[in-house]
Parts: structure tokens; sequence; C-alpha cells
């Protein structure tokens, strides 16, 4: 029997190549490991944020955060209504419109998304490395929000109330069937409400088994020095950090 040309690629994706059969059927063991991998992305988009972890872990910031709630009422209607998932409700308005108006150059927004699993897991490390660059360069930071039943356009909203000039959401990505657990970042100058995706960069797949904490904080810290030296975000804005890491 000649060997599969493919398996040797196995080693360097998770993707579903190289699987055998038995017969004319996949391998039954292939077959429950899809049946998991499913469930585990099915479970990440039912999952919440895990706040005792969260607030425990935000505390060595030194910074103040925000607990905020999209319009959606509930997972349900999140699901059903991704409109909803764009805008704040009242009550988390009315917080925001609270802040004393002061000139923000950078606001931190901790979105569930459709895996708040991802931010349970990657936003505390990812900020570890990001927040002590963004200090030592004296960027006046907003207070933290975190906020539940969240798309990645409620940044906008939340950029804008708080009168920043940039906008950073870490949110949960929607799940795939090898990486259930991803975390995207995004990016936008001048936030405001209505904003379509070519205003926004991403930085997508943050896990330790796709882009690591430390590229993706060199690229997001990169794109945040160059959005605000340039004054722009989106298509315009390029990433050249390609091979570069931080010490």
């Amino acid at each position: 029997m000649e060997p599969d040309l493919w398996h040797s690629l196995k080693t360097y994706t998770d993707a579903r190549i190289a699987l055998g059969h038995t017969g004319g059927a996949i391998p039954l063991k292939e077959v429950l490991q899809f049946r998991l991998a499913f469930a585990h992305a099915k479970d990440a988009v039912y999952s919440e944020l895990d706040w005792p972890k969260l607030e425990q872990r935000l505390e060595q910031f030194a910074l103040p955060y925000l607990k905020l709630h999209s319009r959606a009422s509930s997972r349900s209607v999140y699901l059903q209504r991704p409109d909803f998932g764009r805008c704040l409700n009242e009550a988390s308005v009315a917080s925001l419109k609270e802040i004393p108006a002061i000139e923000y150059d950078v606001a931190i927004v901790l979105a569930d998304g459709l895996s708040a699993t991802a931010i349970n897991q990657h936003a505390l490390p990812l900020l570890q490395r990001l927040l002590p660059l963004l200090q030592k360069a004296n960027y006046h930071l907003a207070p933290i929000c975190i906020v539940e039943q969240a798309r990645v356009a409620i940044g906008d909203e939340i950029g804008h109330l708080l009168g920043t000039q940039l906008v950073i959401v870490l949110i949960g990505e929607r799940p795939g069937l090898s990486s259930p657990y991803s975390m995207g970042a995004y990016l936008t100058y001048a936030p405001q409400p209505g904003l379509t995706d070519e205003r926004r960069n991403c930085i997508s797949n943050i896990r330790p088994e796709g882009l690591p904490y430390q590229m993706a904080c060199q690229k997001l810290y990169y794109l945040i020095q160059e959005s605000l030296r340039l004054k722009l975000s989106g298509v315009d804005l390029k990433d050249n950090t390609v091979n570069l890491f931080l010490p």
C-alpha cells in the first residue's frame, strides 16, 4: 500500500487531512473526534465571561474598568439579532456618559463575541504584554470596558462616548472545528457609530496554537503607534511588522 502523501503535512496544521479510511468510510476514531470538535465549537458559542477571574486579574493593571452590556438581553437574542450586539443598552450608555470628559488616546474593550472562553483564556495574557508598552509610551488610557453579548462594532459606540482617539476591541472569534477558543483584535481610529469594516484593522487567531501573544502584541502595538501618528485606520493602515519581535 502506498503511503499517504498528505500525512507529513499533519505536522503543520490542525486541519482534517490524511484521515485515512475504513473501506469507503472515515475511520470511527476520526468521526468521534469530529463530533467532539463540533461540541467544543457549540459550547464556545454559549460560553460566558468568567467575571471573578477577569476582575481579579484586571486588578494588577491598576486601571479602572466598567462592566457593560449590549442591547441583546440574552444569548438567544444575540444570535438572532446581530444588530443588537453592536449597540449598548441604555444603562451602559448612561454609565459611560457619567465619566468626566477627558481626551483619551486609547480605549480597550473586552467583548465576549462568539466565544467568551477566548476572552477568559487569552485577553489577560495579551494585556500583560501590551499595557506596559502603552503606559511606557505615556498614552492616556481610558477605563477598560468589558461587554457582554457584544459584537465588534460596539467598540465604535464605546470609543465615541469616551471621546478616545482610538479603540481596540478584543473579542472571541467565531469558533472553528480546530480552534473554538480563538481571539481577535480590532483597531479603529476616530470611532463613531455607523462605521463599516474597511475602517478597522484586524489581528486574528490570537492563541498559543495560532498567533502567539508576543507576536500579536508586537503587531497591535505597531498598529496603535502608526494609527495615532497617521490619524487613520483600516485599509489605509498597513502592517509592516514582518519577522520583527519585541525584546
